[in-house]
């Protein structure tokens, strides 16, 4: 593929950005600081974006050094050096990536709002928790506007080449998140599959990206660890005495937080010294004894 020159690019930037919604305002603000980095490419006689050119415009023009990237950046210098990074993801991917969804729908393709809809029924059918079901099916929709980002109108145009391409764009993401995205498109491409919107098994090929687990932090703590924290919760006011029973909860029965979370008084079953309930996550029946603390 031809390599676009910079005025193209940031073009193309802008188109993508418009579909997505950018409002007047946050439009203008890229503009300025784009046209900026034109002038400044053409006064080195550079025709194309590089990394090099990048990083000497925000030291000439905003100041800010290779050296001050060890150290947390104001969110202003943040804003600043995001305006660059655009231009570079979008080079390399063609697609804007890490946006916030927060205060917008993530699609607006009619097709794929149909697609994600179908896809959310099919995750309720099979049973699976809310939560669940709310990771598989906003992630899906990420890699939906991936898809439209890459011009793709219908499922069929899917193939192992984009896939591997919209992976490559979650570099830089935590072990967690990477896994659940895999996780979420493996369930996606199943469904794809079964409704026969797909004639291929995208979800047997779809690669798992290999991560070092063990340097994450440790989610086990000791015995002397806990007994000092069972010990710590000051038990004489309403609220110290249900911090302990959530503590004791999730440490001697080794309960999930969001089981915890949605225990009701009649799952406990005083005569018997049981608590029996649905797991949220798994919708499997489980009976735990009550201790005597």
């Amino acid at each position: 593929m031809q390599k676009k020159s910079l005025a193209k690019l940031i073009h193309d930037l802008e188109q993508e950005m418009l579909r997505l919604g950018y409002t007047y305002g946050s439009m203008q603000f890229y503009r300025r600081r784009w046209r900026n980095l034109l002038q400044f490419a053409q006064e080195r006689g550079e025709n194309f974006y590089s990394e090099r050119l990048g990083m000497d415009f925000i030291e000439k023009h905003l100041h800010i050094l290779e050296n001050d990237f060890k150290y947390p950046l104001s969110q202003s210098k943040t804003q600043e050096l995001r305006i660059i990074r655009m231009i570079g993801d979008f080079q390399l991917h063609h697609t804007i990536l890490r946006r916030y969804y927060k205060h917008r729908e993530i699609l607006t393709a009619p097709y794929f709002v149909a697609i994600s809809n179908q896809f959310e029924s099919s995750c309720i059918n099979k049973g699976y928790s809310k939560v669940t079901i709310n990771h598989y099916v906003s992630q899906s929709e990420r890699f939906m506007d991936y898809l439209v980002s890459q011009n793709i109108k219908n499922c069929k145009a899917i193939n192992l080449n984009l896939i591997h391409a919209y992976i490559k764009t979650l570099a830089g993401f935590t072990y967690k998140t990477v896994e659940q995205n895999i996780c979420s498109m493996r369930a996606f491409f199943r469904f794809l599959l079964e409704t026969g919107k797909v004639k291929i098994d995208f979800a047997a090929k779809t690669p798992m990206v290999q991560a070092r687990k063990q340097t994450r932090i440790p989610s086990v703590w000791t015995e002397d660890e806990l007994k000092k924290l069972i010990a710590a919760i000051d038990r004489g006011s309403p609220k110290g005495k249900r911090d302990y029973a959530i503590i004791l909860l999730a440490c001697c029965l080794g309960m999930r937080c969001s089981d915890i979370k949605s225990l009701k008084m009649e799952y406990f079953d005083w005569e018997e010294k049981k608590l029996v309930f649905t797991q949220s996550k798994t919708k499997t029946p489980l009976s735990l004894p009550l201790t005597q603390e």
